[in-house]
């Protein structure tokens, strides 16, 4: 093997080729930094969107949020069985460090996402892959147990970002952590935990998908991105003009940035981000679907959303947007707002009023524990959600954590309730996410194992024609919105705002990334 530069400096430097444009740095803000940036090892938002910008997959997802075009892959052929693809890479692609993208790094990157022990928590985006095998340096058969009508849309995902071999075993659990070599249009270059993460140019980049004007390299040398928790400094940021952009903009103040004359704000469109709260059902205090029903149904969404996120957000009912790919209209008439219902569904449930208000049984009191990020739009819903269910005489403990830990907190089972918001890319990859029992315990946080859903995903998932594939996939969606697994609260809207000295910008919808590879942008 190839001696490995460990540092990300060295890696960049061997870049090799002549910057693009003048040297300027781009200023963005996030609010959530990541535990890590190994795509494979998490199913984190504020770990994606660095990853998308120094890492490739084999395809990019076009704007409409629907179309996969070729990426890393330049061209692939589908057998008639729907079981073997075969992806004709690019063969003038390499990573920062200098080292030519060969088909060896995209199965070493499959077969790891894939092995047991690193415990990926998205593998399953990959597809049950039977056989990887590299017959050249530029192709690459990937050869699944059975069909996967979803492959080429799931490999957009940054979970199944390409990654060098040699950095990985090099680096060993540093990886993603020290440093993380990618073919993105940038390159990682220095990572202080919820401070600031740097990305510099990669100057050899010219690879960029046809979605972009610009193929490559980025207009910028440097990308300085800087951890803001606090909803009230990234407003009086952007508004001083100390930073460029940000796609994390309190959703309460998007109307004063509207009319800002330094700002210019853009809606992701299409754009699928649901903010629910999941009930863990193995756990007694929510084991029974009346007394999740009556949670969901004692709310006032349609006052949440315009309260709260003064309305750039919808009130959700289902758990898939209609908009999306494969939803299912029948779903729409499950959850029904209704507080005397929700207080007879209690009552049935054996759970009677105490002389506190607080509904008991068996001398346990109804205060389930409730888990969610402690930055973002979920404390002020959660702490709302939690005045509405007083009223029917339930209590939620509410716990909020750290973005560096809300995840490890999250994957454990000492809590009844956890809160994010997931942004998606169809009902399939809705569904396929969260109620496959091989999901338990994360991303399926409800360890819900039921063999007649795990059926239908599969049926749905190895479909060969549309129509069965939106079948299956809506006799999922019945089921789990009837059970009452979650709590859908709000269709998130997603904007980005920023300077209007910044041009030729356009927000994406993948994975809340709007900025995703930021290829056209320019001062």
């Amino acid at each position: 093997m190839r001696k490995v530069l460990l540092g990300i400096g060295a890696m960049i430097g061997m870049a090799g080729a002549v910057p693009a444009a003048p040297a300027q740095t781009l200023n963005m803000m996030k609010a959530i930094d990541a535990p890590h940036y190994d795509a494979q090892r998490t199913t984190w938002g504020p770990t994606s969107d660095i990853v998308n910008m120094f890492q490739d997959t084999l395809v990019a997802l076009d704007w409409d949020g629907r179309t996969p075009i070729p990426n890393l892959a330049r061209s692939w052929e589908v057998s008639p069985d729907g079981r073997t693809y075969t992806f004709r890479l690019r063969d003038d692609v390499q990573f920062c460090s200098g080292k030519k993208l060969t088909a060896d790094d995209v199965v070493f990157s499959f077969k790891r996402l894939t092995d047991p022990a690193l415990k990926g928590p998205f593998a399953w985006r990959a597809g049950r892959i039977k056989d990887l095998r590299a017959p050249d340096p530029h192709t690459v058969i990937y050869e699944l147990e059975e069909p996967y009508a979803d492959l080429l849309l799931q490999l957009t995902m940054f979970t199944n970002a390409i990654h060098n071999r040699d950095s990985v075993e090099a680096l060993g659990k540093d990886y993603g952590v020290k440093a993380a070599d990618g073919t993105g249009p940038w390159c990682l270059a220095s990572w202080q935990p919820r401070t600031e993460i740097v990305l510099k140019r990669h100057d050899a980049y010219r690879w960029g998908p046809a979605m972009y004007a610009n193929k490559g390299p980025v207009k910028f040398e440097r990308l300085v991105i800087k951890v803001v928790p606090e909803e009230s400094s990234r407003v009086a940021a952007m508004m001083a003009g100390q930073f460029d952009i940000t796609n994390q903009f309190p959703a309460q103040f998007i109307a004063q940035a509207k009319t800002a004359p330094m700002l210019q704000v853009q809606e992701a469109k299409p754009n699928f981000q649901l903010l629910y709260f999941g009930f863990k059902t193995t756990r007694p205090m929510v084991s029974d679907r009346r007394v999740r029903e009556a949670m969901s149904i004692a709310i006032n969404r349609a006052e949440i959303a315009r309260s709260i996120l003064l309305g750039n957000a919808d009130p959700a009912f289902t758990y898939v947007d209609p908009e999306a790919l494969d939803y299912a209209p029948k779903t729409k008439d499950i959850v029904h707002e209704d507080v005397e219902r929700a207080r007879k569904l209690l009552d049935e449930a054996g759970w009677k009023v105490g002389a506190d208000g607080i509904r008991e049984k068996d001398g346990i009191k109804l205060t389930p524990k409730v888990y969610y990020t402690q930055s973002g739009n979920t404390p002020r819903v959660a702490e709302a959600i939690q005045g509405y269910l007083r009223r029917i005489g339930v209590h939620w403990q509410l716990q909020p954590w750290d973005s560096t830990i809300a995840a490890a907190k999250m994957a454990e089972q000492d809590y009844e309730i956890w809160s994010v918001t997931v942004p998606y890319l169809s009902a399939g990859d809705l569904v396929n996410i969260y109620f496959d029992s091989r999901n338990i315990p994360t991303p399926n946080r409800m360890n819900w194992k039921d063999a007649e859903t795990d059926e239908w995903l599969r049926l749905g998932r190895s479909a060969l024609d549309a129509a069965d594939r939106t079948r299956y996939y809506g006799l999922v969606q019945q089921k789990v919105t009837e059970e009452h697994l979650w709590m859908p609260v709000l269709n998130i809207h997603m904007h980005m705002v920023s300077s209007r000295k910044l041009k030729g910008g356009r927000p994406h919808m993948i994975y809340q990334n709007t900025f995703y590879k930021g290829l056209d942008f320019s001062f």
